[in-house]
Parts: structure tokens; sequence; C-alpha cells
């Protein structure tokens, strides 16, 4: 009598009920990321106003998962510029980025932190991505509040297209 032979498949193919799997978890995730977004403000100007009011009633980011600010960097996983970043402030705002845990998103808030705005001087940066990585630029000086929850909306739309690997290589 002849043993049987079980197949051995290499370590590195995929079945096609693992890819749907995955496919399904990265979904799941997403959808959950997406409305569970907790922002750090990072207020240096007059925008600060504008962010103020996005949080009132009338527009209400709590319908989208942002409403709660953290302000902490490592309870926080998207970094909202507000307002011109001068050069000594720079640093600073890297470090705050460098304190937040994976996965983290950057929102230039008005046109200081795109592109250093209507200050054309040695003091102001221009524009933050200079700095660090940028997700979403909002324009505007000040952006107004229905331009922030757009951005808010395109970013949510980001993460859910994202990959959210939870199962490595040793896993």
């Amino acid at each position: 009598m002849v043993p049987k032979t079980i197949p051995i498949h290499a370590a590195t193919s995929k079945s096609a009920a693992f890819e749907y799997l995955t496919t399904k978890k990265d979904e799941l995730i997403g959808w959950a990321r997406k409305f569970s977004i907790f922002p750090y403000p990072f207020v240096t100007a007059c925008c600060a106003m504008e962010f103020m009011a996005v949080s009132s009633s009338p527009y209400d980011t709590d319908r989208f998962g942002a409403a709660l600010p953290r302000f902490s960097p490592r309870q926080a996983d998207l970094l909202m510029v507000v307002g011109t970043v001068t050069h000594k402030q720079a640093p600073i705002l890297l470090k705050v980025y460098e304190q937040m845990c994976e996965p983290k998103w950057v929102m230039a808030f008005g046109v200081c932190a795109s592109s250093g705005g209507f200050y054309q001087n040695y003091a102001a940066v221009a524009g933050i991505d200079k700095i660090i990585p940028v997700d979403i630029y909002v324009p505007g000086c000040p952006p107004r509040p229905e331009m922030v929850i757009d951005g808010i909306m395109q970013l949510q739309d980001k993460i859910a297209r994202s990959r959210h690997p939870i199962v490595t290589k040793g896993f």
C-alpha cells in the first residue's frame, strides 16, 4: 500500500480565499478608521477662528467622526496645521509629527500652511510640505468650514481606499 502524499504549497503562494479575506479586512478596517479620526490642532494664526467654527453645531464634524480634538500627539492620527508656520516653529512641528503613532495623516489648513500665504519674508515657511508630508490641502484665507469638511471627506476617502496591513510575512 502506497501512502498518500499531501501536497505542500509554497509559503509565498496565496489562495483565493486568503486574498478575499484580506480584501474584506482592508475594507472593514478602512471603514472603521475613516469614521474615527482624532485630530491634533497645531494652531498658530488667524485661521484658528475658522477652525473653531468647524466644530460648531451648524457644521458638526462629529458626523464625520472627527469631533474630538486630541491635545496630545500620541493620541491623535490627524495633524491639522492651522495657520502660518515660521522657521522657528518648524522643529516643533516636526517633533509633534514624529511623536504621532502610525497611521497618521496631515492636513494643511489655509493658504499660509499650504504655501506660506501672503507672507513673502524670511520668517515664514513657504508651505509645511517642506517639513512634513501633507495628505490634504485646504485652500482659503481663511478657509470656510465647508472647505474643511470637504477636506475631511477627501481624507476619509483616502483612508478607506488605502491598505491596512495587519497580517505580515511573519504572521
